[in-house]
């Protein structure tokens, strides 16, 4: 069954931040911002064990408890198994991803892309999310940016391990769809070249933004867009940059990002736009994408983001990114060329 087909509209809400991503989030917060997105209209939620060992997943778990289970839909990610023992979350290695969840739950994190521990996987993100049923699995992070030199060796294990369990989960009727849930386009296409596994499509985060495009236009969304399936855009301000924040790719932006958002934002402003409403446009104008979905950790963002799907943008922003080269020749955007 084809993304679009499963997911019931263009915005849907990113969980990462519920895992205390960054900063201590009190619980009442965290609660309020997923009540405002289901007050918002919002019924497409993804989580992940790995945001803040499970916190993430229980919140959302707290939050949607009582809400008609056919009325929205969950997609969660299979490839770490969180333990009741403890560790040390300063000793954790994350890759790229340094301490992102260091206030998250103290909880042992194992990575585990086999086919007993992907089972496994799903049933515990049942009970945390207080749920029957997931409708996508993600299979988590088997890229550079987690395990450096050893990602084809953890691809490896997925191939033998996830995806067989997965595919066979869906033929069952278990889920509906699964694929990769990433924030690097080669394992997508080491992917697609395989003749066994048959993914439904791929949650690509900060690939497909404003800010970082080109790769994935060029090695990704085509092949994607040829085959029926969907992307469904993660971190569509890459980690907060392009929306005034510090980070983008889950570190301090560098100088060139902070020029190249100035740039952007400049003309923006002269067309009287908002960077979220270009952030989120920008993506969904790419036949391949079939949803967004943004991070939040206070209720008000959730308001801003639909507010930006809904805002006219004019053509002549669109063109004056492509004039001044902030945007690939190729990329696919929101007006007639």
């Amino acid at each position: 069954m084809a993304l679009k087909d499963i997911l019931p509209g263009q915005l849907g809400f990113g969980a990462a931040p519920l895992g205390n991503m960054f900063r201590d989030i009190p619980e009442d917060e965290a609660l309020a911002t997923i009540e405002a997105a289901w007050n918002d209209g919002i019924r497409y939620y993804d989580n992940a064990p790995f945001y803040g060992a499970g916190l993430a997943e229980i919140r959302m778990g707290a939050a949607l408890a009582e809400k008609p289970r056919d009325e929205f839909v969950i997609s969660t990610k299979v490839g770490r198994i969180i333990l009741d023992e403890v560790e040390d979350v300063g000793a954790r290695d994350l890759g790229e991803k340094g301490d992102v969840f260091k206030y998250g739950r103290p909880n042992k994190i194992v990575n585990d892309y086999s086919e007993e521990a992907t089972y496994r996987s799903i049933e515990d993100s049942l009970k945390r999310l207080k749920t029957d049923h997931i409708d996508i699995a993600w299979v988590h992070d088997i890229a550079q940016d987690f395990y450096g030199d050893e990602w084809l060796g953890m691809f490896e294990q997925a191939r033998r391990g996830a995806f067989k369990a997965l595919d066979r989960m869906r033929d069952e009727g278990v889920i509906k769809a699964w694929g990769l849930g990433v924030n690097r386009v080669e394992p997508i296409e080491l992917l697609l070249d395989l003749d066994g596994p048959r993914p439904d499509g791929f949650l690509l985060a900060g690939r497909y933004t404003l800010l970082d495009h080109d790769r994935s236009l060029q090695r990704v969304m085509p092949k994607v867009a040829e085959r029926g399936l969907g992307i469904v855009v993660g971190g569509p301000y890459s980690s907060g940059a392009l929306v005034g924040g510090p980070n983008f790719e889950y570190a301090p932006a560098t100088p060139a990002i902070l020029n190249k958002v100035a740039r952007i934002k400049a003309i923006a402003d002269s067309h009287g736009i908002t960077m979220k409403a270009a952030g989120l446009q920008f993506a969904l104008a790419n036949p391949a994408v079939a949803a967004v979905i943004p991070g939040a950790s206070r209720p008000g963002r959730i308001a801003e983001d639909s507010a930006a799907l809904a805002e006219i943008v004019p053509a002549d922003f669109w063109r004056a990114l492509r004039s001044e080269g902030l945007v690939n020749p190729a990329a696919p955007l929101p007006i007639a060329d």
